[in-house]
């Protein structure tokens, strides 16, 4: 019997490489709070790891030759979602979008959910070690 890692570890590590860049994301939005027409940025996670996800689910596609088109993962779009604009319940007169309150509620959110995310993960390679192990 094979062992997989891609399937024994699940979503896991794609919900941490999108969580983290979600938290950078939002750390540079607080971060230029005060920067005239900074226009805060954000993307919907659950979209963005659906469709990482949902690559996972596509039959391979066999190439007879170098040149055929492939339908490989390419994890790399969790790094590089595809980012949206705030919209300001109350705008700045200075054309800046980012609202302090919201930013620091959906970055305590966002730590949250990757804190959690990471300990699942932690718990999955600890009961990987333990079927592997002798006892």
């Amino acid at each position: 019997m094979s062992l997989s890692l891609d399937k024994a570890f699940g979503v896991l590590p794609s919900a941490v490489l999108i969580k983290a860049r979600r938290a950078e994301l939002l750390a540079s939005n607080l971060a230029n709070v005060d920067t005239p027409n900074y226009k805060a940025r954000d993307f919907h996670f659950t979209e963005v790891l659906a469709e990482v996800e949902g690559m996972t689910n596509r039959l391979k596609l066999t190439r007879t030759q170098p040149n055929h088109l492939t339908n490989e993962i390419d994890k790399s779009k969790a790094l590089k979602p595809e980012l949206l604009y705030r919209i300001p319940a109350q705008p700045s007169l200075d054309g800046n979008t980012v609202d302090p309150q919201l930013e620091r509620a959906a970055f305590a959110e966002n730590t949250v959910h990757y804190q959690s995310t990471l300990e699942f993960l932690d718990r999955r390679v600890a009961s990987l070690r333990k079927a592997l192990s002798k006892e």
